[in-house]
């Protein structure tokens, strides 16, 4: 079985059985830590839809993903195309940088700080659930 970076796993997750739905969509914006800390994603609309942008990554990120063909972590949108697909519930796709792959994903906004992101590098084998936390606005 191959062995996958700590930020593929941060990363891309498992769909979360009876998440809770609570949270209002508009609540999701702001950004958001992955579990490892090494990234920090800015959600934001994108048109009709939801997005997350790389704001910051910590170096191991960033040489992680470079080694996977992803030349600037920074600014690389991570959660595509997410559309509201319940209270608190998005669906789209997760872009997983260190192995340059698109997955199909959903958001589920368990509260106003912590965010479950799902999804499967290989559906059924190399799936995992993470929740990211929401960064403190900085002064």
């Amino acid at each position: 079985m191959r062995c996958f970076s700590p930020f593929i796993l941060a990363a891309v997750t498992v769909v979360a059985a009876a998440a809770p739905l609570n949270a209002a969509p508009s609540r999701i914006a702001g950004t958001w830590r992955n579990p490892a800390g090494s990234v920090e994603v800015a959600m934001a609309p994108c048109g009709p839809r939801l997005c997350g942008t790389v704001v910051w990554a910590n170096e191991k990120a960033r040489d992680d993903a470079a080694n996977g063909g992803t030349e600037r972590l920074i600014g690389t949108q991570l959660f595509r195309g997410l559309d509201a697909d319940g209270p608190g519930h998005w669906t789209g796709e997760v872009f997983v940088p260190d192995i340059g792959q698109t997955v199909a994903g959903t958001l589920a906004q368990v509260d106003a700080n912590a965010l479950e992101v799902s999804g499967c590098v290989i559906p059924g084998l190399v799936c995992q659930t993470q929740t990211w936390t929401r960064v403190a606005a900085r002064r």
